[in-house]
Protein backbone atom coordinates (compact mmCIF):
# COMPACT_ATOMS: atom_id res chain seq x y z
CA UNK A 1 0.00 0.00 0.00
CA UNK A 2 1.55 3.34 -0.79
CA UNK A 3 2.29 5.60 2.19
CA UNK A 4 -0.43 8.56 2.15
CA UNK A 5 0.10 11.55 0.23
CA UNK A 6 0.98 15.20 1.42
CA UNK A 7 -2.70 15.73 1.46
CA UNK A 8 -4.01 12.82 3.06
CA UNK A 9 -1.68 13.48 6.09
CA UNK A 10 -2.95 17.08 6.42
CA UNK A 11 -6.28 15.86 6.43
CA UNK A 12 -5.51 13.53 9.25
CA UNK A 13 -4.23 15.80 11.82
CA UNK A 14 -6.15 17.12 14.63
CA UNK A 15 -7.55 20.81 13.50
CA UNK A 16 -9.25 21.47 16.18
CA UNK A 17 -6.34 21.10 18.41
CA UNK A 18 -4.29 22.82 15.97
CA UNK A 19 -6.75 25.67 16.53
CA UNK A 20 -6.78 25.70 20.12
CA UNK A 21 -2.91 25.27 20.31
CA UNK A 22 -2.34 28.39 18.60
CA UNK A 23 -4.84 30.25 20.71
CA UNK A 24 -3.64 29.78 23.66
CA UNK A 25 0.48 29.05 23.00
CA UNK A 26 0.72 31.14 19.38
CA UNK A 27 2.03 28.34 17.97
CA UNK A 28 1.45 24.04 17.63
CA UNK A 29 3.09 20.79 16.22
CA UNK A 30 2.11 19.28 12.87
CA UNK A 31 3.54 15.71 13.96
CA UNK A 32 5.08 13.62 11.56
CA UNK A 33 3.90 15.46 8.52
CA UNK A 34 7.10 15.18 6.55
CA UNK A 35 8.54 11.69 5.79
CA UNK A 36 12.32 10.68 7.15
CA UNK A 37 12.43 10.54 3.15
CA UNK A 38 11.34 13.96 2.37
CA UNK A 39 13.44 15.38 4.97
CA UNK A 40 16.30 14.08 3.48
CA UNK A 41 15.38 14.77 -0.22
CA UNK A 42 14.79 18.61 1.07
CA UNK A 43 17.85 18.53 2.99
CA UNK A 44 19.90 18.02 -0.22
CA UNK A 45 18.51 20.64 -2.43
CA UNK A 46 20.78 22.79 0.01
CA UNK A 47 23.77 21.65 -1.81
CA UNK A 48 21.55 22.98 -5.74
CA UNK A 49 22.42 26.73 -5.64
CA UNK A 50 20.48 27.24 -8.83
CA UNK A 51 17.53 26.60 -6.80
CA UNK A 52 18.02 29.51 -4.84
CA UNK A 53 17.44 33.42 -5.47
CA UNK A 54 20.24 34.21 -2.34
CA UNK A 55 22.52 33.44 0.52
CA UNK A 56 22.90 34.55 4.05
CA UNK A 57 25.70 33.89 6.27
CA UNK A 58 24.70 34.76 9.48
CA UNK A 59 27.69 35.87 10.84
CA UNK A 60 28.10 38.99 8.61
CA UNK A 61 24.42 40.52 9.40
CA UNK A 62 24.48 39.67 13.35
CA UNK A 63 22.03 37.07 13.21
CA UNK A 64 23.61 34.73 14.86
CA UNK A 65 26.13 31.53 13.54
CA UNK A 66 24.86 29.79 10.99
CA UNK A 67 23.59 29.83 6.91
CA UNK A 68 19.97 29.77 5.20
CA UNK A 69 18.97 30.87 1.61
CA UNK A 70 16.12 31.64 0.29
CA UNK A 71 14.48 29.62 -2.82
CA UNK A 72 13.68 31.18 -5.89
CA UNK A 73 10.33 31.00 -8.44
CA UNK A 74 9.95 28.46 -9.14
CA UNK A 75 9.73 26.47 -6.27
CA UNK A 76 10.80 23.16 -6.02
CA UNK A 77 7.51 20.89 -6.45
CA UNK A 78 7.44 19.80 -2.61
CA UNK A 79 8.12 23.48 -1.58
CA UNK A 80 5.64 24.74 -3.39
CA UNK A 81 2.87 22.01 -2.11
CA UNK A 82 3.50 22.35 1.32
CA UNK A 83 2.45 26.23 0.61
CA UNK A 84 -0.25 25.33 -0.98
CA UNK A 85 -2.13 23.02 1.11
CA UNK A 86 -1.74 24.75 4.17
CA UNK A 87 -2.47 28.19 3.59
CA UNK A 88 -6.17 27.32 3.27
CA UNK A 89 -5.57 25.33 6.82
CA UNK A 90 -4.59 28.67 8.48
CA UNK A 91 -6.75 30.94 6.60
CA UNK A 92 -9.33 31.16 8.95
CA UNK A 93 -7.23 31.14 11.94
CA UNK A 94 -5.26 34.35 10.46
CA UNK A 95 -8.37 36.19 9.66
CA UNK A 96 -10.10 35.85 12.86
CA UNK A 97 -6.96 36.80 14.86
CA UNK A 98 -6.86 40.12 12.71
CA UNK A 99 -10.55 40.46 13.67
CA UNK A 100 -9.62 40.16 17.26
CA UNK A 101 -6.89 42.87 16.87
CA UNK A 102 -9.09 45.22 15.41
CA UNK A 103 -6.87 44.80 12.30
CA UNK A 104 -8.43 46.03 8.90
CA UNK A 105 -6.56 43.31 6.67
CA UNK A 106 -8.38 40.16 5.69
CA UNK A 107 -6.70 38.07 3.42
CA UNK A 108 -8.37 35.52 0.62
CA UNK A 109 -9.09 31.86 0.32
CA UNK A 110 -6.20 30.30 -1.78
CA UNK A 111 -2.93 31.65 -1.78
CA UNK A 112 -2.32 32.55 -5.16
CA UNK A 113 -4.74 35.14 -4.50
CA UNK A 114 -2.75 36.45 -1.91
CA UNK A 115 0.56 36.16 -3.48
CA UNK A 116 -1.15 38.96 -6.59
CA UNK A 117 -1.76 40.79 -3.49
CA UNK A 118 2.26 40.75 -2.53
CA UNK A 119 3.06 41.28 -6.20
CA UNK A 120 1.04 44.27 -6.51
CA UNK A 121 2.34 45.47 -4.04
CA UNK A 122 6.01 45.02 -5.33
CA UNK A 123 6.79 42.34 -2.73
CA UNK A 124 8.04 39.44 -5.71
CA UNK A 125 10.86 37.50 -4.16
CA UNK A 126 10.07 34.20 -2.57
CA UNK A 127 10.82 33.65 0.97
CA UNK A 128 10.18 29.74 1.32
CA UNK A 129 13.85 28.98 2.80
CA UNK A 130 16.74 26.28 3.64
CA UNK A 131 18.39 26.87 7.21
CA UNK A 132 21.78 24.88 7.96
CA UNK A 133 23.48 24.73 11.24
CA UNK A 134 26.49 23.28 12.42
CA UNK A 135 28.46 22.95 16.17
CA UNK A 136 28.30 26.59 17.54
CA UNK A 137 25.77 28.02 15.84
CA UNK A 138 22.24 29.51 16.50
CA UNK A 139 20.03 31.95 15.13
CA UNK A 140 19.08 35.34 17.24
CA UNK A 141 15.24 36.10 17.78
CA UNK A 142 13.46 37.78 14.73
CA UNK A 143 10.20 38.28 12.89
CA UNK A 144 10.44 37.81 9.36
CA UNK A 145 8.44 40.56 7.96
CA UNK A 146 9.44 41.83 4.72
CA UNK A 147 6.96 44.20 3.60
CA UNK A 148 3.17 45.82 4.16
CA UNK A 149 1.82 42.37 3.20
CA UNK A 150 2.75 39.61 6.00
CA UNK A 151 0.57 36.27 6.71
CA UNK A 152 0.40 36.26 10.37
CA UNK A 153 1.38 32.42 10.60
CA UNK A 154 4.47 30.37 9.05
CA UNK A 155 5.47 26.77 9.48
CA UNK A 156 9.17 25.38 9.92
CA UNK A 157 10.10 22.03 9.22
CA UNK A 158 12.74 19.80 11.12
CA UNK A 159 14.07 17.81 8.24
CA UNK A 160 17.19 16.57 10.58
CA UNK A 161 16.89 13.86 13.14
CA UNK A 162 17.71 14.84 16.99
CA UNK A 163 20.28 13.12 18.81
CA UNK A 164 21.14 11.29 14.91
CA UNK A 165 22.15 14.09 12.87
CA UNK A 166 22.49 16.43 15.57
CA UNK A 167 22.17 17.79 19.33
CA UNK A 168 20.76 21.18 20.84
CA UNK A 169 19.37 23.46 18.45
CA UNK A 170 15.97 23.68 19.71
CA UNK A 171 13.68 26.49 18.50
CA UNK A 172 12.73 28.85 20.74
CA UNK A 173 9.98 31.48 20.69
CA UNK A 174 9.37 34.45 22.90
CA UNK A 175 6.17 36.20 23.77
CA UNK A 176 6.11 39.78 24.92
CA UNK A 177 3.15 41.00 26.69
CA UNK A 178 2.22 44.62 27.90
CA UNK A 179 3.79 45.46 30.76
CA UNK A 180 4.66 41.99 31.51
CA UNK A 181 8.50 40.28 31.03
CA UNK A 182 9.03 37.96 27.65
CA UNK A 183 7.58 34.55 28.38
CA UNK A 184 10.10 31.69 26.66
CA UNK A 185 8.91 28.72 24.94
CA UNK A 186 11.80 25.64 23.73
CA UNK A 187 10.14 23.67 21.29
CA UNK A 188 11.52 20.02 21.04
CA UNK A 189 10.71 18.43 17.44
CA UNK A 190 11.38 15.60 15.91
CA UNK A 191 12.48 14.55 12.12
CA UNK A 192 9.16 15.72 9.73
CA UNK A 193 7.63 17.39 12.61
CA UNK A 194 6.24 21.22 11.55
CA UNK A 195 5.65 24.28 13.65
CA UNK A 196 3.01 26.45 13.10
CA UNK A 197 3.63 30.05 14.59
CA UNK A 198 3.18 33.49 15.04
CA UNK A 199 4.84 35.47 12.84
CA UNK A 200 4.28 39.22 14.32
CA UNK A 201 1.90 39.41 17.25
CA UNK A 202 -1.45 37.36 18.28
CA UNK A 203 -4.37 37.89 20.42
CA UNK A 204 -4.73 36.92 24.45
CA UNK A 205 -7.80 37.51 26.15
CA UNK A 206 -8.01 40.14 28.76
CA UNK A 207 -10.70 41.74 31.05
CA UNK A 208 -11.14 43.89 28.52
CA UNK A 209 -11.25 42.11 25.40
CA UNK A 210 -8.44 41.02 23.32
CA UNK A 211 -4.73 42.79 22.94
CA UNK A 212 -1.71 41.76 21.03
CA UNK A 213 1.08 40.11 21.89
CA UNK A 214 4.72 40.38 20.19
CA UNK A 215 6.39 37.05 19.26
CA UNK A 216 10.18 36.31 18.34
CA UNK A 217 11.58 32.66 17.62
CA UNK A 218 15.11 32.12 17.05
CA UNK A 219 17.36 28.96 17.41
CA UNK A 220 19.84 27.69 20.40
CA UNK A 221 22.89 27.26 19.75
CA UNK A 222 23.91 23.39 18.33
CA UNK A 223 26.51 21.27 20.07
CA UNK A 224 26.84 18.89 17.41
CA UNK A 225 26.23 17.66 13.87
CA UNK A 226 24.17 19.54 11.06
CA UNK A 227 20.86 20.58 11.77
CA UNK A 228 18.35 21.52 8.71
CA UNK A 229 15.41 23.29 8.69
CA UNK A 230 12.85 24.10 6.44
CA UNK A 231 10.92 27.58 6.47
CA UNK A 232 7.46 28.11 4.76
CA UNK A 233 6.45 31.82 4.57
CA UNK A 234 3.35 33.00 3.56
CA UNK A 235 4.42 36.25 1.56
CA UNK A 236 6.85 37.23 -0.90
CA UNK A 237 9.37 39.78 -0.47
CA UNK A 238 10.17 43.25 -1.22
Amino acid sequence: MPAPSLHDRLQQLDWARIEQALDQDGCARLEGLLTPAQCQALSRLYQSPELFRSKVIMARHGFGRGQYQYFGYPLPEPVAQLRQLLYPRLVDQANRWNRLMNIDVQYPMQHAAFIQRCHDAGQMRPTPLLLQYGPGDYNCLHQDLYGEHVFPLQVAFLLSQPGSDFSGGELVLTEQRPRMQSRPQVIGLKQGDGLVFAVHHRPVAGARGHYRVTLRHGVSRVHSGQRHTLGVIFHDAL
